[in-house]
């Protein structure tokens, strides 16, 4: 059996031809027999089957792998595309032509960059989960300080951009939700170290008992916002707060009885100034009360020394205070016009001083009472003395009026005189009004009795009787004018007869001038019936002559005559002069 085969020397090469030519040349040499030529050749043959065999099955074997390669990279190909929620992938051929290899190249490209769009999706997935997680593990406290979580397991089966955003937008909403968490952290923070700063305590130990994480050293990012956390704070702050209030209540206290110990005192100036920091709580809210250590237990307690310190030296200087007391009462009194017993007064307090059962704080609260009530009444007076004042005024422009009138010289050029005409002319317009301010006054008086259900009384006497009085003593004056005119007419008709019959104008003898008369007037207390100061004239014929100092003292050591009861005496006394001596005069 033959093996075709040759030797090409030009291509230098061995072939099967030619060692068989080598092999036949060497069996010929030997002497092979032809049978076993042939068994040799035949096993030759035989072992070229099993190479090519071989061969053919790797082929197969490849070309099985490659089509399972392929399919792989196809159904990849497909879940990515899945997966990543896309239709298709540029680059992709639309149809499986070409060889197995060229239909794996046209894929590969689409396949990596697929896989690596995956890959970078899994990487933005695991950073929004695990920032939503760490979020959720800090709003609900499950998350340690300090502590950090692994990387979640993606779901690799649905990474598309619209799941992406379904986390983002969560993400999002826990952001804000922390931000808002954060701010009210912040701010809870902040009050609370605005009211440890006012009140004096360790702000640090208070804000670390609730959470390690609110000290000022750790990141703002890094401060807990856990549901516990807020409430504890919320409750620290709330606690704080009726703390400061509490507190501002007390100093409050405090700063009120050292003023009014000062005061009772008459503490000087020096000795308050270091108690400044106390006393100026009492004219601010609570909102107001900012000042570092200024509710702190230590200045509350310094508060309370001094005031227990300033009641142990009240109680020994206690006659002094009471009397400065029953002083400001009397006071009240006198302004008000309102008679009281003051050396009585004094004898019952100096009585309670010397019992045994002597309480200070119950005999300045009775004083304070008493005061109080004193005020009150004092006030309820108050628009009723006004128009008695006004009264009053009217009347002493009128005596003044009066004064003026009887001046020959008031219409002399001298200096001033025109300012005592203008005021002549508003004296008359407010005398003009007296009645009115009578009536008004009567009517005042008589309301304020009904609803108080006692007389209004001035100065100790019944201001209506001082009124009717008054009335009384108008209407005489009124009355003796009218009488001294129709004297002065009558006079005036005999003056003109005795001229008639002796040709010559007769002078009467002049009683007083008018500025003796005036001057009189004003010694007495004013001219007219009723003129002066009408209340005090009436006063001192009722009360024996009590009256009432401007500062509103009563000074009841100096008596005061009638008012113008000299001043009528001295004009009858002219008038008599007058008709006396109406006969002819030596010539």
């Amino acid at each position: 059996m033959g093996v075709a085969g040759h030797n090409d020397p030009l291509l230098g090469e061995t072939t099967c031809g030619s060692l068989l030519q080598q092999l036949q040349l060497i069996w010929d040499e030997v002497g092979e027999s032809d049978e076993d030529r042939d068994k040799m050749l035949l096993q030759l043959e035989q072992e070229c089957l099993d190479v090519y065999r071989r061969k053919v099955d790797q082929a197969s074997s490849s070309r099985a792998r490659l089509l399972q390669q392929l399919a792989n990279s196809k159904s990849e190909l497909t879940r990515l595309l899945s997966a990543l929620g896309e239709l298709f992938v540029s680059g992709i051929p639309d149809k499986t032509t070409g060889t197995i290899k060229e239909q794996l190249a046209a894929i590969s490209p689409s396949l990596e960059l697929l896989c690596k769009k995956r890959d970078s999706r899994v990487k933005e997935f695991a950073d929004v989960q695990l920032q939503i997680q760490t979020l959720r593990g800090e709003i609900t406290g499950n998350l340690q300080f300090g502590e950090h979580l692994e990387t979640p397991h993606v779901n690799e089966d649905d990474l598309s951009v619209k799941k992406l955003n379904e986390f983002l937008f969560e993400l999002q909403a826990l952001q804000k939700e922390k931000s808002n968490r954060l701010n009210k952290i912040l701010e809870s923070v902040s009050s609370v170290h605005d009211l440890c700063s006012v009140l004096g305590t360790d702000f640090v130990g208070t804000v670390t008992e609730v959470h390690p994480s609110l000290d000022d050293s750790v990141g703002v990012q890094a401060k807990s916002i856990s549901d516990e956390t807020l409430s504890k704070l919320s409750k620290i702050v709330i606690g704080l707060q009726e703390e400061k209030s509490k507190r501002f209540t007390k100093i409050q206290a405090l700063a009120s009885q050292l003023s009014d110990l000062w005061n009772l005192m008459d503490a000087p100036v020096e000795e308050c100034q270091p108690f400044h920091h106390i006393t100026c709580n009492m004219s601010l809210t609570l909102d107001e009360v900012t000042v570092p250590g200024a509710l702190a237990l230590d200045v509350i307690e310094q508060a309370e020394l001094e005031v227990e310190r300033l009641d142990q030296l009240k109680a020994s200087r206690m006659k002094d205070i009471a009397f400065k007391k029953q002083t400001e009462l009397e006071d009240i009194y006198a302004r008000a016009h309102i008679a009281i017993d003051s050396n009585a007064a004094r004898d019952r307090i100096m009585s309670i001083i010397e019992s045994s059962s002597f309480e200070p704080s119950e005999l300045l609260a009775d004083m304070e009472n008493q005061i109080l009530k004193a005020n009150e009444e004092a006030l309820s007076r108050k628009d009723i003395l006004e128009r008695v004042d006004r009264w009053m005024l009217a009347c002493e422009e009128e005596s003044w009026l009066e004064d003026y009138s009887r001046d020959d010289n008031r219409y002399s050029a001298t200096r001033g005189a025109h300012l005592n005409l203008k005021r002549a002319e508003k004296a008359r317009v407010l005398v003009n009004k007296i009645p009115a301010i009578v009536d008004t006054l009567v009517a005042k008086t008589r309301t304020w009795e009904q609803e108080h259900g006692m007389p209004f009384t001035y100065d100790g006497v019944p201001l209506l009787a001082m009124l009717d009085e008054y009335k009384v003593l108008r209407q005489e004056k009124e009355e003796e004018k009218r009488r001294m005119r129709d004297q002065k007419k009558i006079n005036d008709q005999l003056a003109a007869e005795q001229e008639k019959l002796f040709g010559s104008k007769l002078t009467p003898a002049r009683p007083q001038s008018s500025r003796n008369v005036a001057a009189g007037a004003r010694a007495n207390g004013g001219g007219g019936a009723v003129n002066g100061t009408p209340v005090r004239r009436l006063s001192a014929l009722q009360s024996g002559g009590r009256t009432a100092s401007r500062d509103g003292r009563r000074d009841v050591s100096r008596p005061v005559a009638p008012v113008n009861y000299v001043a009528i005496a001295k004009e009858d006394a002219a008038s008599q002069a007058s008709s006396n001596h109406t006969g002819p005069s030596t010539p």
